[in-house]
């Protein structure tokens, strides 16, 4: 029987979150892969791009993996209960509960990180604290049946670490080779540390409308 595999789909997904993973699982023998929103109809990502949902909340399967990806979108959804509530679902019975970038946060709002160790996007670590998380400044961090990705990119490096745990390392090797992923940035700037005084101050104010939309959100939530 095939491993199913469903991603939350959402308003303004950053899709680089979605497809890298996307990439990677569908790519594996004997996948199956949902894309899940609330209805059908298309989902328009933060970058333009339309993704088509093929399952809804109400007919979705349970999935073996569930995954939460990020964007600015998922601000809505910290507050959303009906999207909470089938996160829950889903957890419940997958057997391996993942997320990509700020995708993490979702999955905190649904009260599933408590006590638990998790990544998310580096302008977004601070966050993780407000729901009892341990955060983790890595690229895939592993804690339990909780399996959840750092910033973007990262997507593609989560995938083939959950393809090695569900069909092994020969398999997700393979995959690897099929996609020549091989990553050789041009530049050293990929992380805080790494970058420039410049580089940062120019990506945190080109992060922040998002950054500052989610504080409120957090504080109405504390509150």
């Amino acid at each position: 029987m095939a491993i199913s595999i469903g991603f939350l789909i959402f308003p303004q997904i950053q899709q680089l979150d979605l497809t890298g993973p996307y990439e990677v699982f569908t790519a594996a023998a004997g996948t199956r892969v949902d894309l899940v929103w609330k209805t059908r109809e298309p989902v328009i990502s933060s970058t333009g791009l339309a993704f088509q949902p093929n399952a809804t909340f109400a007919d979705s399967p349970q999935h073996d993996v569930f995954c939460i990806p990020g964007g600015a979108g998922v601000n809505a959804l910290l507050e959303d209960e009906a999207v909470l509530d089938f996160v829950r679902r889903q957890a419940a019975g997958a057997r391996l509960v993942t997320s990509v970038c700020t995708g993490s946060l979702v999955l905190g709002a649904a009260g599933l990180l408590q006590g638990r160790k998790a990544a998310t996007h580096w302008y977004a670590m601070d966050f993780l604290q407000a729901f009892g998380t341990e955060p983790v400044a890595e690229r895939v961090v592993r804690d339990g049946n909780l399996i959840t990705a750092g910033g973007i990119t990262s997507g593609i490096d989560f995938g083939l670490a959950v393809i090695a745990e569900l069909l092994g390392a020969e398999e997700a090797e393979t995959v690897q080779l099929a996609l020549e992923y091989a990553p050789a940035p041009p530049f050293s700037s990929g992380t805080p540390d790494a970058a420039s005084a410049t580089v940062l101050a120019a990506a945190r104010q080109r992060l922040s409308g998002s950054r500052q939309q989610r504080e409120a959100i957090l504080a109405r939530m504390a509150s």
